[in-house]
């Protein structure tokens, strides 16, 4: 799971949207006592306690923040350490411990006079830092986030509530909402902020009146004070008010519904049925159905029908990305890159439910979701879900409960106990539900597509069928791949004795490869490789988080890893070769790593009309929705984008979606980036 395993880097990349300002002035801030302590939970998923984070001023007035969290084996442990001037600026930081990888960390900042430092382990750097006694904030590399409640009540005291940031950037502050809270016969009330600045939408903190930081909700991890915990769900009921009201004004801003027929003409139409180009082509959409394409001149225009010239562009079905842990603002990424279907492969389903209410009503923006249900079962290295089985009745139970929610596939994690693996299978086909997953600890790959899997998560998960004894549940099913996947001859007969069965079984993969790229060739300072392509559109921000540490690599096995991404890549050719299908799914930062995703099948040696049929027709098709869905033709619904480019024949003119159009709404692309901070395509 994208926001689960990969939680350092999720606490920016699945933030959620800010909401429009409430009037009144920012609360005196109050700095805590030496000594005093404030305690808080960290939860993933549905409430479940994943660590701790404590906060105190020590006698001599250094801030001591401290951060565990367990994640199935990941999960950082980390100290840092504050020396804050009068208004709560950093001039001394000092982070030990290790991040979400194990990885080591050691991060210093220093503010002597007007000269700003700093080092970590992707970066080193000075800078002057002007204004009286330096008033820029240090945000930290390898603890993104989690001083937020430092830089919440450094910008409460600032005039303007805005401060620079280092080593770049600006973060500014509103209060948006405000709420009073019981649990155990407490009661106190909270103030909501948006800071903005630190991501492509505003970060939510809760704040006590008195500017002490209390929590904060992102759609995932939950932070909130200790024995407080059992409040969590209204504030996350009065945040999502406050988010409505931003939603609903970017959708009104960013989404335009034509008044009568929409007209698309002197387009080159591509058709992922044939695989071929066909030149001056109109569309015509009454509604959100695709009602007529033709030739130029051939196809009648309707009376009153808005025309949008192509230009010679080339139309495509809009894209899908068949694995995503969707957050709020994912939807815009999405749509802005022309993914107007997304597959959610795991998600609280309360949220998940909301959002999707929201985006098919056009009161926030984001794409159509497929649903698909995670199930696992109990024990140290579980899910962050709430729906964890170890009995025949309770796995029957979790598939009826998500088939009357509508989810169409369930999704076995890595700790369900493989005897349940048929029981699950069994029940979810009964109900027409598909029956995808990770490979649960204690079974092989084939075992688990003998069994009842009609698709497999993860290209990692097939390199395991070869090495039985790795513990699937832990971080070796990472490293274990890393290290012996160049080993494996993919000609060799027990390889092909397992794709034979794939393509017998009709099994889908899913190979996330993007993912494997950056786990297996990423290195401190450097972009990770999958989004360093579209890096110097990003802010700098973000950009930022694109240096920090990722898979920890022993020395003397940095080739050898890159030959076992390699390996990977040429693992999906083999898959294309012996006639399995093939998904396109990201399980990382929503619209750009789906480009990414399919410019690594084009490098594995697939051609690019194949590309585009995978990630437009044959999405559709494996799950069942190509009647509606999936080509442009009369009869379906207008989900289609514009390309300024050919991206049959360079894949990554892909990035070069101009207009997307989901369910007969227009969305301007660059419009939408520029909502989020991101730069357009140029």
């Amino acid at each position: 799971m994208r926001r689960a395993c990969l939680l350092a880097f999720s606490f920016l990349a699945c933030l959620r949207p800010g909401a429009a300002p409430i009037s009144g002035s920012p609360p005196p801030v109050a700095r805590p006592a030496p000594v005093e302590e404030f305690r808080y939970t960290v939860c993933l998923g549905n409430l479940r306690p994943a660590g701790l984070m404590t906060y105190h001023v020590e006698p001599d007035g250094e801030s001591v923040l401290t951060n565990v969290v367990s994640d199935r084996g990941r999960g950082q442990n980390l100290t840092s350490r504050f020396k804050l001037d009068a208004a709560g600026i950093p001039v001394r930081v000092r982070v030990t411990g290790n991040d979400y990888w194990k990885n080591t960390v050691d991060e210093r900042f220093d503010l002597a006079g007007s000269k700003a430092a700093w080092s970590n382990v992707a970066e080193k750097g000075e800078k002057p830092v002007a204004g009286a006694a330096g008033k820029a904030f240090y945000t930290t590399l390898s603890n993104p986030l989690q001083d937020i409640g430092l830089l919440a009540a450094a910008l409460l005291q600032s005039p303007r509530q805005r401060l620079p940031l280092l080593p770049d950037g600006e973060a500014s502050i509103e209060k948006v909402g405000a709420t009073r809270i019981e649990s155990g016969g407490k009661a106190l009330s909270l103030d909501l902020y948006a800071i903005s600045g630190l991501s492509f939408t505003p970060v939510y903190v809760w704040m006590e009146g008195t500017g002490v930081f209390f929590g904060r909700y992102d759609g995932f991890l939950t932070i909130v004070r200790e024995g407080w915990e059992g409040a969590a769900p209204a504030l996350y009921k009065a945040q999502a008010q406050a988010e409505a009201v931003r939603d609903k004004a970017l959708a009104a801003k960013l989404s335009r519904r034509p008044a009568g027929p929409l007209v698309v003409k002197g387009a080159r139409l591509f058709d992922p049925e044939t695989g071929t180009v066909q030149d001056g082509t109109t569309v015509v959409v009454v509604g959100n159905q695709i009602k007529a394409v033709g030739r130029d001149g051939e196809v009648a225009v309707p009376p009153g029908a808005e025309v949008v010239d192509a230009g010679g562009r080339m139309l495509l079905p809009g894209l899908w990305d068949m694995h995503q842990h969707l957050a709020s603002q994912d939807g815009i990424l999405d749509l802005a890159a022309g993914v107007t279907t997304g597959r959610d492969l795991g998600n609280d389903t309360d949220y998940l439910l909301h959002m999707k209410g929201l985006w098919d009503s056009g009161e926030a923006l984001g794409p159509r979701i497929v649903l698909g249900g995670v199930i696992d079962g109990p024990g140290p290295y579980a899910s962050p879900t709430k729906v964890l089985v170890d009995t025949e009745e309770a796995a029957r139970a979790a598939v009826v409960s998500y088939a009357g929610l509508g989810y169409e596939q369930v999704k076995i994690y890595s700790s369900v106990d493989p005897k349940l693996v048929p029981i699950i299978a069994a029940e979810a086909h009964g109900r027409g539900l598909r029956v995808s997953g990770h490979v649960p600890n204690g079974m092989t790959a084939e075992q688990a597509v003998r069994v009842g899997f009609d698709e497999i998560q993860h290209i990692g998960g097939l390199f395991l069928n070869f090495l039985p004894e790795v513990d699937t549940r832990t971080p070796v099913r990472f490293t274990a791949v890393a290290e012996h996947a160049a080993e494996l001859d993919l000609k060799s007969e027990p390889v092909r004795g397992f794709l034979r069965l794939l393509k017998e079984r009709k099994t889908v993969i899913d190979p996330t490869l993007s993912i494997y790229e950056d786990k297996f060739t990423a290195r401190p300072s450097e972009l990770s490789p999958s989004l360093a392509p579209i890096a110097h559109r990003l802010p700098y921000t973000v950009r930022r988080t694109l240096l920090a540490a990722n898979l920890p690599v022993a020395a003397g096995m940095e080739q050898r890893y890159r030959d076992s991404f390699f390996a990977a890549r040429a693992l999906v050719r083999a898959l294309y070769d012996a006639g399995v299908a093939i998904v396109a799914g990201t399980d990382q930062m929503a619209g750009f790593t789906l480009q990414r995703e399919l410019e690594n099948y084009v490098a594995a040696g697939i051609p690019a009309p194949e590309v585009l049929r995978i990630a437009t027709l044959g999405a559709a098709q494996v799950t069942r929705h190509d009647k509606e869905l999936g080509t442009i033709a009369p009869g379906k619904l207008a989900d289609f984008i514009l390309v300024d480019g050919d991206p049959t024949v360079r894949i990554g003119d892909i990035r070069r979606v101009v207009l997307t159009v989901k369910d007969g709404v227009l969305y301007d692309t660059a419009e939408m980036w520029k909502a989020l901070g991101i730069e357009p395509v140029r």
